[in-house]
């Protein structure tokens, strides 16, 4: 019961530090420029975090939990238990440091370094599964790249089929039902 106890005072700390930091980042230029409340972002975010943890956690959780550290080279099931907790409080507190001090942090950046550690102290630089780990950096350094590179692409297209023609309001009404349409069907696969 104790563990019950400990493992919801961990996971809501995190979660409160994700909320934090994640959710001011992604909500806090719609508020800034009024497009929605204070209290419309908190609910907006609300949704969006428990339908992402619902709907994608399991897959990142099992990354977090199993492909880093070889959890079968560790002989002792505490050391499991304590380095996961330990990876899950460092990372807390980490976040919640770097948000209050407003310095830009990463909370799986954070999650994936206290796995990393935990698995060192734990067992050796052996235990870490190298492969998983560059594969997960990749993504970190492509990610940017490739979001920048749509980004540019989405935003000269709209420039040019929307911004540069004679009437930009009825370009609009044609073309945004089809950039909504990819999105959502992007969003969907």
């Amino acid at each position: 019961m104790i563990l019950i106890i400990i493992a919801f005072i961990v996971g809501f700390g995190m979660a409160y530090s994700i909320g934090a930091n994640d959710v001011a980042n992604s909500m806090s230029t719609a508020v800034g420029a009024k497009a929605i409340t204070p209290k419309q972002a908190v609910i907006i975010a609300s949704i969006l975090e428990f339908l992402g943890a619902v709907l994608f956690g399991s897959h990142v959780t099992k990354t977090i939990a199993k492909g880093i550290v070889n959890l079968e080279q560790i002989n002792d099931t505490n050391y499991i238990l304590v380095g996961a907790f330990s990876a899950l409080i460092a990372a807390t507190i980490w976040i919640l440091f770097a948000t209050h001090w407003g310095m830009p942090v990463s909370t799986t950046h954070s999650i994936v370094g206290g796995m990393v550690g935990f698995g060192i102290a734990a067992g050796g630089l052996n235990v870490i599964n190298w492969i998983t780990l560059l594969k997960i950096v990749i993504t970190w350094i492509t990610s940017p790249l490739i979001g920048g590179a749509f980004a540019y692409v989405v935003f000269k297209f709209i420039s040019w089929s929307i911004l540069h023609r004679k009437h930009p309001a009825k370009a609009a009404k044609i073309v945004a039902p089809i950039l909504l349409g990819i999105t959502f069907y992007t969003i969907g696969v």
